[in-house]
């Protein structure tokens, strides 16, 4: 499997800007949160979606014994180490020591980030120090 171009997944992630942040949903300019954020990326860089995602909780302090998220993502993309992860990546964040990784953005750059952030809608940011310990997993969208 090789990556998709990583400038594209970042041109299509940036054209999510500024869409209010709405759980659980995934339309652009719309609503969408984090998960929906990447959702929407993977239908334009990749295509449809290979399987319907279930309802799922808010809890960013969500312990338990299976990294849900990131095995789902091991299914259709490409691992990367989270230190080797460059711009166009897909990055997921573990939010409280010892919860599991429920939090998803897009990095643009070496230093910066994009996700969608509640009460902020789809935001670019800097990728602080705060953030990048919280870096857990890290993937590459796949080629069409």
């Amino acid at each position: 499997m090789n990556a998709a171009d990583p400038q594209h997944v970042i041109t299509i992630a940036r054209s999510w800007l500024g869409t209010p942040y709405h759980d659980q949903a995934s339309l652009r300019g719309v609503g969408c949160d984090c998960l929906g954020l990447a959702r929407g990326v993977w239908r334009e860089v990749v295509g449809p979606e290979p399987f319907p995602i279930p309802p799922y909780s808010r809890d960013w302090g969500e312990t338990g014994p299976r990294e849900v998220l990131a095995e789902s993502a091991r299914r259709m993309m490409i691992e990367v180490s989270p230190a080797e992860a460059g711009p166009g990546a897909l990055i997921l964040f573990r939010m409280k020591p010892r919860a599991i990784a429920k939090h998803v953005g897009i990095l643009t750059g070496p230093d910066i980030f994009l996700h969608a952030y509640e009460r902020l809608g789809v935001i670019e940011e800097p990728l602080t120090p705060c953030w990048r310990r919280r870096i857990a997993f890290a993937f590459l969208f796949p080629q069409r």
